[in-house]
């Protein structure tokens, strides 16, 4: 396993500019999650460190190694891709074999490894078969058994269980944290799902139009977001962002039909007078059981099992409550929230930068 550095790292094609002077530290042997929606420069990114795309700009170091002039063979880099990239074919141990076979290493070694390899993935059974005769979640460890048999200094994952249904990638979600666990090698994984960067990660990358918004463990970013679009990215659902106006005379925010919350002045010294965003988790509010509290009229529910969220508007604008399953709830009712200090949080209106 190596550290991975990048300094000032850009990408442009053409006139526009997809990854901008990404600066990222990631640690020997961690597992970090780059994190954005689709069009943010995540995959763009992790291409540039395997030497799949060129840089534009900047400096990529595995090791000790400044890497952006050697082949994507000479990095110690071994990556997944989304639709897998099997030889159809080839067997399943032909496959996770292939690049041991063109290093020319003799066939008593290479079929040890392989048989090494398959048995930590579950799949020894499956050795003889064809790709076409395995299921999504099997081919899906064919392709990280590939990688894992080349013993590289650094796993690169690109959006690898988007093909999956959703009961897969629960379990494969699971696999490969154990795999990581197991290995130790550092990993980088690139998902535009929170709940995949927030279940594997020991630390994310929140990129947001090719630049990074926030990096932090899954703890920092779930509770103290950098910004309003890491706070509404991050989360299901993400936090509740309402318009309001900061009174600092009275410790009061208003919204915009006109209802006052009162916030605690000691704790919230940088609000200025003047418009913020504030935000809430859908979670941390409560419905208030004597009536006194923001107003919120509910529109619909989702049911969650064991809770349900209820979507409803604050001054017109949208927000999201979680209740318990035996709270009740209709349509068009209007009920008041008691929302905690220890639950609010507040961002700048002009630049979306989280007030500490």
């Amino acid at each position: 396993m190596a550290a991975v550095s990048l300094s000032a790292v850009s990408k442009k094609f053409g006139p526009n500019t997809v990854v901008d002077k990404v600066d990222l530290a990631i640690e020997a042997g961690e597992f970090v999650v780059i994190l954005g929606p689709s069009g943010c420069g995540k995959s763009t990114l992790l291409r540039m460190i395997a030497g799949l795309e060129a840089t534009s700009d900047g400096e990529i170091q595995i090791g000790d190694v400044v890497v952006n002039d050697l082949e994507p063979r000479a990095r110690g880099c071994a990556m997944v891709f989304q639709n897998y990239a099997l030889y159809p074919h080839m067997t399943v141990a032909e496959n996770i074999g292939y690049a041991l076979k063109v290093a020319g290493l003799p066939k008593a070694d290479r079929i040890a490894r392989i048989q090494s390899v398959a048995q930590m993935l579950g799949l020894g059974e499956f050795l003889d078969r064809k790709p076409m005769q395995l299921s999504g979640g099997q081919r899906q460890r064919v392709a990280m058994g590939r990688a894992m048999i080349r013993e590289p200094k650094v796993f690169l994952y690109d959006e690898p269980l988007s093909n999956l249904d959703a009961r897969l990638r629960v379990a494969m979600r699971a696999e490969i944290r154990r795999l990581h666990q197991r290995l130790g090698t550092t990993s980088l994984f690139v998902t535009h799902d929170q709940v995949e960067a927030m279940t594997l990660a020991d630390r994310i990358v929140v990129m947001n139009q090719g630049r990074i918004e926030q990096i932090g463990t899954p703890d920092e970013i779930y509770r103290r977001p950098a910004s309003a679009y890491v706070a509404s990215f991050i989360g299901s659902p993400g936090l509740n962002l309402l318009r309001v106006n900061v009174s600092t005379n009275d410790g009061h925010i208003k919204f915009g039909d006109g209802q006052l919350l009162a916030y605690d002045r000691k704790i919230w010294k940088n609000l200025q007078d003047g418009p913020v965003t504030f935000g809430f988790r859908a979670e941390e509010a409560r419905l208030a059981s004597d009536g006194r509290g923001l107003s919120i009229r509910f529109s619909f529910s989702e049911e969650l099992g064991s809770s349900r969220l209820i979507y409803g508007a604050v001054a017109d604008e949208e927000a999201v409550l979680m209740i318990d399953h035996d709270e009740k709830f209709s349509a068009d009712e209007t009920a008041a929230l008691s929302i905690p200090n220890s639950a609010m949080q507040f961002f700048s209106a002009e630049t979306g930068r989280r007030i500490s």
